[in-house]
């Protein structure tokens, strides 16, 4: 055994108990900071396989622009922050739900491909991908970041009605 697989069995165990951490925790903003840990352990997966692009656009975009969206959404909206009794539900039925679909993939996936080879592209480069992004994808990718900036200030607008009321 490599150092290589241990690191990705530690940083796949961080990304597997952040995860469940995320869905069972009863606290909010716990929620969303161990979010941050499970993308950023996901993110050392990456930088271990040698995808170092993948890696940084998992850190920059996933960590720092949806986690952050997620708290700013929880600030703003006023929502409440520690457990509710009122939103609590057994949990047993969704994780019967869970399994039951997880072990229907496995089954299908296996299934589908025991044991083929699939044969790999060749690997591309952050020129290629910069390249195909900006020549491309320009239109779609602008047009992207103006919605996500129309949410933003619905966001806002709804979680402030004084903004904007005569006095």
């Amino acid at each position: 055994m490599t150092a290589a697989d241990v690191l990705l069995l530690a940083l796949g165990a961080v990304a597997v108990g952040a995860a469940t951490l995320v869905v069972t925790t009863r606290h909010l903003v716990r929620a969303g900071l161990y979010l941050v840990l499970c993308l950023g352990a996901v993110a050392g997966l990456f930088l271990v396989l040698t995808a170092e692009l993948v890696a940084w656009v998992q850190v920059l975009i996933y960590v720092g622009a949806v986690v952050v969206l997620l708290l700013f959404a929880v600030m703003l909206t006023r929502a409440p922050i520690g457990a509710s009794d009122d939103l609590d539900r057994p949990g047993w039925p969704a994780a019967v739900i869970g399994g039951g679909v997880g072990l229907g993939l496995a089954a299908l996936l296996i299934d589908a491909f025991r044991w083929t080879k699939v044969e790999l592209p060749e690997p591309g480069t952050a020129e290629s991908l910069g390249t195909e992004i900006f020549r491309s994808w320009v239109l779609p990718f602008e047009l992207l970041s103006v919605l996500l900036l129309a949410a933003l200030v619905g966001a806002i607008v709804l979680a402030r009605p004084e903004i904007g009321r005569r006095r």
